[in-house]
């Protein structure tokens, strides 16, 4: 399971990005997948560990999300 620190999230618009320790580039995670993992939301520098996942259009974003 990867591990990176949050760059940036922003709760009112539901989205932000994850910078992954092992470096490329970085996870969008949408609010829903925050929801889902039981948080309100992600602050600035938090480590996180997530999942990658390719929905239907072609498009990756962090998934299962836990605190790192």
């Amino acid at each position: 399971m990867p591990v990176g620190t949050v760059k940036f999230f922003n709760s009112s618009k539901g989205y932000g990005f994850i910078a992954p320790d092992e470096g490329g580039g970085d996870a969008f995670v949408h609010i829903s997948a925050v929801e889902r993992a039981g948080m309100a939301s992600l602050n600035q520098d938090q480590r996180i560990k997530y999942e990658l996942e390719t929905d239907k259009r072609g498009k990756t974003s962090a998934v299962n999300l836990e605190a790192a």
